[in-house]
């Protein structure tokens, strides 16, 4: 019988087998679905309800909690199968990727494994018939050619010779292709991988790992994992997988929602939604460094995000605050600004603090001025957010006297005649329990009670919140008492005019964002979170010093992977500048850096054409993947422009690309576009607010299309007109490492200068 029958006829077994599994799955899915139904429908005729007494109160919420508790363990029991079930159905439809032959020392047999992207135990051979691509030994078919191997497993590391290493291309149950490789990857399955168009959500092939990247996913040893990796070096990739690596390492120990990742925004988010479920896992939490900050200032300002600020700094170049705005987002990004909040907050210790009234339905219970007075009262050596918690248990104390106080007030009455019926009806069963006879005084005063503590309720949650606290106030007092004392920009004066401008109209900008809130927490105490274990953060180094440092003192005791291209830096702050923050900021943990300098998202001919663009572009490896070199199109004008642009999008609608981008500098330059080309093309627009990625032609800013891939990209404005500041290189080389397979750049009159250095056999030109 030859290899290609023999491996045929084990995967027509290794389905037949999954296929038994499945059915009994099905069974528990449909049995466990429907007990969950019972419990939903009969939860409160199961739980016992009297709160006559403590006593019955305590039994009643006992008998709660219980049945809660069975409920929760049916719908986790539910998940998980239903889990364990969409990953057989992926391994029906293609059981496995590769097969190594490994041969241990000091055994006479040769152990064959398959590996896939999950485990499939038969329990009739007592056997492993797939293993999990994350298994130990599986690091083998990632990380060794032919020849002597070891893998670190549980008892130790375990020696021997690799034999055999053998790719499939499986589908729907057949194999397509295989081949044997001496290499750690065959750039056949990679070829065919790399060579299909971009989807509207990232997959994850954990088929063609490459070895670099499989000694990121397993890191299992450094506190800080920095990768720094080049456009289309699979970065983001090897973060998710590794996330899904994390979760099989310490499974039972780390959960899903204790590993957190911020990425750049919420279309990314989306963009990668699936990959976790693609490999059984469910998706650990997401967010944006925006969203959390949001989120932990309030409703008090309207916060810019740093893609609003972006696309001031690319589009308000005219104004003539513009130089001083972008002096202070440099400054306040800085460690520097930092010190200077951290001085004054002390300073704060002494003086200058603001408070706001606590007051009661427009009357004020106690002055601003009383709550200033009494914090300073107490001893200066103790620590502010100490004495503010004191200052906040004082107030509380005066709110329980100003409750009898209340109580004799007219506004008591008029709120008890516009009590609910519902509320009436819970009084009078408690008069009637109580066997009351005097009913008329008994029930006035549990009314008043009742209302005064309703509306005092609300009041304590704001002060244990610190709401007393005018943070806006102590804030903008920075700015308006000059630091002339310390290194500050030579404008700071300007600078101080625009924030306390911005404050007073309730805005923030993005670059005061996090200082804000770093100041709010050096006053109220850093709310640490110790209950995420591992952060990720993606896109490095679009985030401040200042950023990073505050991220730092938020998860004292996370592990962190930080991936980062310094090609891609786009924003006014500079991160490189800044003497290796992220190396000093972690200088007390175990750090690792590793560098991805293979490029496999876009073929040859674009990569030697993109690299030519940046200072280290000669690091860039590109995979030898042949294609189309990108075109240079000129244009008179913008007539030719937007016909030429439609022509050539239909074009790459019949070469079946599902993907095609119009990238645009700014979102204003994307409204242009949309409203010559819109309806046309059927294009959509891609903005901030968007959070799908979608099919088909877009129109999107280079800023947001970073960590996104197209299968072909169409640059709209390439000229010097457009792009002539060096601040903007990082952001044109950006735009041009989004496309995969076809790049067309259109310019009229000059072509920038970041393209100057391109040499002509690298690229064509074509004409209108």
């Amino acid at each position: 019988m030859s290899h290609y029958k023999e491996e045929q006829q084990r995967v027509n077994v290794v389905i037949e087998k999954v296929d038994e599994e499945l059915k009994e799955l099905d069974v528990r899915v449909g049995s466990v679905k429907s007990e969950i139904v019972s419990i939903r429908k009969n939860f409160w005729e199961d739980v016992k309800v009297n709160i006559d007494n403590i006593k019955e109160a305590v039994e009643t919420a006992a008998s709660i909690r219980q049945e809660a508790e069975v409920l929760a363990e049916r719908e986790h029991t539910h998940r998980h199968t239903k889990n364990e079930y969409n990953l057989l159905t992926k391994i029906k439809e293609t059981p496995y990727f590769g097969r190594i032959d490994f041969k241990e020392d000091a055994e006479a047999d040769t152990d064959e494994m398959y590996i896939g992207i999950g485990s499939f135990y038969d329990k009739e051979s007592d056997e492993f018939l797939v293993y999990d691509w994350r298994a130990p030994i599986s690091s083998l078919y990632y990380d060794y050619t032919l020849g002597r191997a070891q893998y670190k497993a549980p008892i130790g590391t375990i020696s021997g010779d690799l034999l055999l290493k053998r790719q499939y291309m499986i589908r729907n149950g057949t194999i397509q292709s295989m081949f044997d490789t001496g290499v750690t990857i065959g750039d056949e399955l990679l070829q065919e991988v790399l060579g299909r168009n971009a989807s509207e959500q990232m997959k994850s092939i954990v088929a063609t790992i490459q070895r670099e990247q499989n000694q990121i996913i397993r890191n299992d040893k450094s506190d800080v994992l920095i990768v720094q990796g080049t456009a289309g070096s699979g970065k983001t990739s090897a973060a998710l997988q590794r996330v899904a690596y994390l979760l099989y390492r310490y499974r039972g120990i780390v959960h899903a929602d204790q590993i957190l990742l911020f990425s750049p925004n919420e279309l990314f988010n989306s963009y990668i939604a699936n990959v976790l479920p693609e490999l059984g896992e469910e998706n650990m939490q997401q967010t944006t460094f925006q969203s959390y900050v949001e989120h932990m200032i309030g409703k008090s300002f309207t916060v810019e995000d740093s893609f609003a600020q972006l696309e001031y700094v690319l589009t308000k170049k005219h104004e003539s605050t513009y130089e001083t705005r972008v002096k202070g987002i440099r400054y306040k990004s800085s460690v520097e600004f930092m010190g200077l909040l951290e001085k004054y907050a002390r300073s704060l210790s002494e003086k200058g603090l603001h408070f706001h009234d606590v007051t009661c339905k427009g009357e004020v219970l106690i002055e601003a001025k009383s709550i200033c007075e009494y914090f300073y009262s107490l001893d200066v050596s103790i620590a502010i957010p100490n004495r503010m918690q004191l200052t906040m248990e004082w107030i509380l104390q005066k709110l329980h006297e100003f409750e009898k106080i209340e109580a004799k007030k007219d506004w008591v009455e008029r709120e008890i005649q516009y009590l609910n019926k519902e509320d009436y009806n819970r009084l009078y069963e408690k008069l009637e329990k109580d066997n009351q006879f005097d009913y008329y005084e008994k029930e006035h005063e549990l009314l008043t009670k009742y209302v005064v503590k309703k509306h005092f309720r609300s009041l304590r949650r704001k002060v244990k919140k610190y709401a007393f606290i005018n943070h806006t106030a102590i804030f903008e007092q920075l700015f308006e008492s000059i630091q002339k004392d310390l290194f500050v920009p030579n404008c700071w004066e300007d600078i101080c005019k625009q924030t306390v401008k911005r404050l007073k109209n309730k805005q923030l900008a993005n670059e005061d964002a996090t200082p804000y809130l770093f100041l709010k927490e050096l006053l109220e105490g850093f709310k640490t979170n110790h209950l995420v274990k591992f952060v990720f953060v993606d896109e490095m180094q679009d985030y401040t010093p200042f950023q990073l440092v505050f991220l730092k003192r938020l998860f004292p005791k996370a592990r962190w992977t930080l991936l980062g291209d310094c090609n891609q830096n786009i924003f006014s702050h500079d991160l490189n500048r800044e003497n290796n923050i992220v190396s000093t900021l972690f200088a007390d943990r175990k750090v690792e850096i590793v560098q991805l300098n293979r490029s496999y998202r876009s073929t040859k001919p674009i990569i030697e054409f993109t690299k030519c663009m940046i200072s280290n572009g000669n690091d860039i490896e590109a995979f030898n993947r042949d294609g189309k070199k990108p075109v240079y199109i000129q244009v008179s004008d913008e007539r030719e422009r937007v016909e030429n642009m439609v022509l050539k999008v239909k074009e790459l609608k019949e070469k079946e690309h599902k993907t095609i981008a119009i990238i645009c500098k700014t979102n204003e330059e994307c409204m242009k576009v949309i409203g010559l080309i819109g309806d046309t093309l059927h294009a959509h627009l891609m903005q901030q607010e968007n959070t799908t990625y979608e099919k088909g032609v877009v129109v999107i800013p280079a800023y947001l299309a970073k960590g996104i891939e197209f299968d072909a990209v169409i640059i709209f404005d390439a000229s010097k007109s457009s792009y002539y500041r060096e601040s903007e290189r990082n952001l044109f080389y950006t735009a041009c490492t989004r496309a995969m397979h076809e790049l067309y750049v259109y310019y009229a009159g000059e072509l920038t200068e970041f393209l100057t250095h391109v040499p002509e056999k690298l690229y064509i030109r074509e004409k209108c």
